[in-house]
């Protein structure tokens, strides 16, 4: 009972900071230290900002960040809330810069590379260029190709999924990514 007790007192309290957070307008630029693993896309998204205001902020070229570096995370300095932002955030198209085109921040079905491309880039921190040579050597764009022996499937031809969307396989490679490296793709 008083595991319970405590669980539900700890979770209120989070629940009122969290509050009190989103109703709180930032004065200044705060700053983060990135850590293994982590990209622009990743940092951006937990700070409600876009990669483009994160990387313009920090002078960033091609999503590269490094563990250890000290990234300024700026603010609007408005009086919008963090809820408010979340939302326009989220129902604002953004773009991203790839070696080749412009793509928005979601599939249409006819944008495969660009979207995979920045997609990958900015959720790795690993250049389109490389995500590119990749996946030209993988499947050579098919999204829906499978290795008859090995039964590797689609762009990235994962081992670790048997089909799905060009979404769910980005997701997969960004997941492999995460846990092997370039390791995955034997670079």
């Amino acid at each position: 009972m008083k595991k319970v007790m405590r669980t539900i007192l700890s979770t209120s309290a989070v629940a009122v900071g969290l509050i009190f957070a989103g109703a709180m307008t930032a004065n200044a630029d705060s700053t983060y230290t990135v850590k293994a693993g982590d990209s622009s896309w990743k940092i951006s998204q937990e700070y409600d900002i876009t990669i483009n205001q994160l990387e313009k902020a920090n002078n960033i070229q091609g999503h590269l960040i490094l563990p250890g570096q000290q990234l300024t995370i700026p603010t609007s300095g408005s009086t919008t809330t963090s809820t408010s932002q979340s939302q326009a955030t989220t129902s604002a198209a953004t773009t991203t810069e790839t070696s080749e085109t412009t793509s928005t921040s979601s599939y249409t079905g006819s944008n495969l590379k660009s979207y995979v491309l920045s997609q990958m880039a900015s959720r790795t921190g690993v250049s389109a260029a490389t995500w590119n040579a990749i996946i030209t050597r993988e499947s050579n764009w098919q999204p829906f190709v499978r290795n008859s022996s090995s039964g590797a499937y689609g762009l990235f031809q994962n081992m670790h999924i048997s089909g799905g969307s060009v979404e769910a396989q980005v997701d997969a490679a960004v997941s492999l990514y995460h846990a092997q490296g370039m390791q995955a793709w034997a670079l």
